[in-house]
């Protein structure tokens, strides 16, 4: 039986995939060639607020950890999918787990995802950065052009670009699920996530975390932004390759590279978040990205 990966070269040479995920993954899979299938896991841990792995070549991934998707995962054979074959990760090829990035679990897909971004780490310590794309360290927010009074859509309430884009007086929404992640003073920047397709189509700027590819949002997103915006993913999850994001309208990524895998683990293992290995284990790294020619 074919699984995702034996479809992709036929995939590639007709059009590129119709969703972002899989566009990332067949890129990956296809600039890694013969190398891919060697490729196996050394270890994997699903922390409370990422999830990380390390390949037996000494590269590492991350993944946000979806923690309220934990509670559909308890421990009974009805719901045992719900988790990635824990036990039996170590010495596994890394493209088989990529199969799981189609799986409407989102624990798997989350182990996924951190397993390709540690493949497309593979090809930048192969290769060098990715081509077309210009690179640069910190933070991607501070490599995005606001000018004053720019509209923007935050999708996600993430506490340090809401208290910039407040200190700096510029008009936004954050549009998000739940509003119970926002304080009484950033409230009146709140929009339930079912605005979007008021919201996002008149944005001059949008904002949205990686763990938008966890819960399958980020597709139907990036379709409603208005031509010319600037639009930039950001976070752990984000995937560092460049043309599957420019070709549907991203100007920015913002990801990151890991630098001491087995620290990093360790970090995650004992409840360890951003706060912990942002410039310890874990690099940030921005991909500005060409224009999306209309």
């Amino acid at each position: 039986m074919k699984t995702a990966n034996d479809m992709i070269p036929s995939r590639m040479a007709d059009c590129p995939p119709a969703t972002l995920l899989a566009d990332l993954h067949a890129t990956v899979v296809e600039r890694l060639g013969a190398e891919a299938e060697s490729l196996t896991f050394e270890r994997a841990v699903l922390g409370i607020f990422f999830t990380g792995v390390k390949l037996a070549n000494g590269a590492g991934g991350l993944c946000a950890t979806p923690i309220k998707s934990v509670p559909e995962a308890v421990c009974c054979p009805s719901s045992a999918k719900a988790m990635p074959i824990p036990g039996k990760i170590a010495g596994r090829k890394a493209v088989q787990v990529l199969d799981d990035l189609y799986r409407p679990q989102d624990l798997r897909r989350t182990l996924a995802i951190a397993t390709l971004n540690a493949l497309a780490e593979t090809l930048w310590m192969r290769d060098g950065g990715p081509a077309g794309a210009e690179v640069s360290d910190g933070d991607a927010f501070d490599a995005l052009v606001i000018p004053p009074g720019a509209r923007v859509a935050l999708v996600g309430a993430f506490p340090p670009y809401m208290r910039e884009l407040r200190r700096r007086g510029q008009p936004f929404h954050v549009l998000e699920m739940d509003p119970a992640t926002l304080r009484p003073e950033e409230m009146p920047f709140y929009a339930s996530a079912d605005r979007a397709p008021e919201l996002v189509p008149k944005a001059d700027v949008f904002i949205t975390t990686g763990t938008t590819l966890i819960n399958g949002t980020l597709d139907g997103l990036l379709r409603l932004l208005r031509p010319g915006a600037e639009a930039a993913v950001i976070g752990p999850t984000a995937t560092l390759i460049a043309e599957p994001f420019a070709r549907r309208g991203v100007t920015a990524v913002g990801g990151t590279r890991v630098r001491a895998p087995d620290e990093l683990l360790e970090l995650l293992a004992e409840g360890g978040s951003g706060y912990h290995f942002f410039g310890k284990t874990v690099e940030r790294v921005t991909l500005r990205l060409p224009p999306l020619q209309q």
